[in-house]
């Protein structure tokens, strides 16, 4: 699980094409697929990031009634994506839901697709959780919590801060995946995350794989970045 995932947060297919021009055409990437450009373009992105040879990880976070999101995994389950993800707030029953939906629809001929839930964003804070939710607890007790509902269901693992890992798989299983945004190089802006850590922190505090966004998709040199990041992760590994 070397390669970070990169986080396309661009308005349109086109500004996609601009920025995988950067990289050599035979480099399989892992790209992350949000909301903003599935909205804008629809499955069709996901076609042809898959097509072009590269991994996708499809980020809707659906949340829903079950019926809805297993029918709704159904579908994106035959797009050929590699990972995709639910909110764990919609229970226990949801979550089963969209596994078999996605395990239904997914391509005969593909690697299974594996499924993982949000807990908390990592642009939440502990007060935001508290006041806003009306949560009272702390927030990793909540985040470990929707961890452990998560691997009840059956899921792969979870999107978490890295500075929660440790805690999730103490709560769960050391090959309960934990997959970290909010990774920052030392130099760089936390922009509007509020959980964030450099490459070898995450692999110090556990984390399985990283996703990474601004600091590559608006670096001055993507690839040197791209590669800068994917060292420092292996490097911590060793």
């Amino acid at each position: 699980m070397s390669r970070p995932i990169i986080a396309l947060d661009f308005p349109d297919q086109t500004a996609v094409k601009a920025f995988l021009a950067h990289f050599p055409r035979d480099e399989r990437l892992y790209v992350k697929v949000g909301m903003e450009l599935f909205y804008s373009v629809g499955p069709d992105i996901v076609r042809y990031l898959v097509a072009a040879g590269h991994d996708v990880f499809l980020d809707l976070k659906l949340y829903d009634i079950p019926h809805t999101v297993e029918q709704s995994m159904r579908v994106l389950g035959g797009l050929g994506v590699r990972l995709t993800n639910v909110h764990a707030a919609g229970g226990l029953n949801m979550m089963q839901a969209a596994q078999s939906g996605l395990l239904a629809g997914s391509l005969a001929n593909q690697t299974l697709p594996e499924l993982i839930a949000v807990t908390q964003l990592t642009s939440t804070s502990e007060q935001q959780m508290q006041q806003e939710q009306l949560i009272n607890t702390d927030l990793i007790t909540s985040v470990t919590h929707l961890a452990q509902l998560a691997q009840q269901a059956g899921l792969a693992g979870v999107v978490c801060s890295a500075l929660e890992a440790q805690k999730i798989k103490q709560a769960t299983s050391q090959n309960f995946h934990c997959i970290t945004p909010g990774i920052r190089l030392a130099n760089s802006q936390a922009d509007d995350q509020q959980r964030v850590v450099t490459p070898q922190n995450a692999a110090a505090f556990g984390s399985d794989r990283l996703v990474v966004g601004r600091p590559i998709t608006q670096a001055t040199d993507p690839v040197n970045t791209y590669h800068q990041i994917k060292q420092l992760w292996e490097v911590a590994h060793d």
